[in-house]
């Protein structure tokens, strides 16, 4: 099968194509013929080990001290179903799916095995495979950060920062989907793109500080680790919550925090995820209150060219590699 490897961490250019043997499925997992992944944040962090602050440490533990541990990245995907184990129940040949690897990775080829009880769901029928291959990491990303994390209810005031990215564009969505009224902040170019997703108000950071608007939010959702707790911290209402999607090694550790005493909370954590999340999501794009934004599909064979564009950090929601063809 054709497969996007790298061996050494680095620029775009360690991304290359490579011809590689088809993976068989084991009894309990399916063997997937993947259509549409994608190159997202967690791809261009694992090969350049540029990680958020503080955390750089980690990066030779997690990824491979020596060199990448998983010479295939790309996180998510969507595709068919092409061969199952002999213990498979829950899929069938053929079934359309999107799957969420995660840090596990392997995406960024032709074929993906996964285990049966994994992070896989069918695909709504009303979504492309570039669409749907592009649920995943944004969506439970948000989801986990807002539900889970921050608790939201209806009627919250809902700020996200980075709106415009994968999560952010996610998070928009989910907000309002969830009852809260939403502010996104993002930049000049993305205003309309955000509104298009429901905001009901939208700052341009290059002309307005959302910290110096004079308003206050219940959650505020920071997607791109720009912001301290002391300068969300009078933005927040009474027991409000800096909900940090990235954020520095100091405020996952509790270095950065809340006065003692004080209402108001930070929370950092990591997103998790269950297949329960992957069908709350197919449901919701189903129904048409979750559209994933795609920026850019570039051929797998072009993955170096995506890698490049997306450490530019001004993609819009999500940018797709196209695998082979599709099905009739």
């Amino acid at each position: 099968m054709h497969a996007m490897v790298y061996h050494r961490y680095g620029g775009p250019d360690v991304v290359h194509l490579a011809e590689l043997p088809k993976p068989l499925p084991r009894d309990n997992e399916v063997l997937i013929r993947i259509h549409a992944t994608t190159v997202s944040s967690a791809d261009w962090r694992a090969r350049t080990l540029d990680l958020p602050g503080g955390f750089g440490f980690m990066g030779r533990p997690v990824f491979g001290f020596f060199g990448p541990r998983q010479p295939i990245l790309g996180g998510e995907l969507a595709g068919v179903i092409e061969a199952v184990g002999r213990s498979v129940t829950r899929f069938s040949v053929g079934d359309q799916v999107f799957a969420f690897a995660g840090g596990k990775f392997g995406c960024h080829a032709e074929y993906r095995t996964l285990p049966e009880d994994g992070l896989i769901t069918r695909k709504p029928a009303n979504l492309s495979f570039e669409e749907a291959a592009a649920l995943s990491f944004g969506g439970t990303t948000a989801l986990s950060f807002l539900r889970d994390k921050a608790g939201i209810r209806a009627g919250d005031k809902v700020l996200v920062i980075g709106a415009s990215g994968s999560v952010g564009a996610a998070a928009v969505q989910l907000a309002k989907h969830f009852g809260a009224e939403v502010t996104g902040v993002c930049s000049t170019a993305n205003l309309k793109l955000v509104r298009s997703l429901g905001a009901d108000r939208v700052i341009d950071y290059t002309s307005e500080d959302f910290a110096r608007s004079g308003d206050s939010w219940d959650i505020v959702l920071n997607c791109n680790g720009a912001v301290s707790f002391a300068e969300v911290e009078a933005s927040l209402r009474p027991g409000g919550r800096l909900v940090l999607v990235l954020g520095s090694f100091a405020q996952a550790v509790g270095l950065e925090r809340p006065r003692k005493g004080s209402e108001k909370r930070l929370m950092s954590s990591i997103a998790q995820v269950t297949v329960e999340d992957m069908q709350f999501l197919a449901q919701l794009a189903g129904s048409g209150a979750l559209k994933p934004v795609i920026d850019r599909v570039y051929p797998l064979a072009d993955a170096a060219e995506a890698h490049a564009y997306v450490a530019t950090g001004r993609k819009r929601g999500n940018v797709v590699l196209a695998v082979g063809s599709r099905p009739d």
